[in-house]
């Protein structure tokens, strides 16, 4: 599945490449990765819960 995120310095929504997940301080799930146009641009996305359990079943 192609996550997207939107990139705040490229100012338009990307593909996330390498999506790793993560959980946040607060223990919320995100994803965390690579803009695929432009590798040098981090990119982050908070998800809900009905979305954390899907990648998790995806990103394993």
């Amino acid at each position: 599945m192609a996550y997207t995120a939107y990139s705040v310095k490229l100012k338009k929504i990307v593909e996330i490449k390498n999506p790793e997940l993560v959980t946040m301080k607060n223990g919320r799930k995100a994803i965390k990765g690579v803009a695929a146009e432009d590798p040098t641009q981090k990119v982050f996305r908070i998800l809900s819960a009905a979305d954390a359990e899907k990648a998790a079943k995806d990103l394993g």
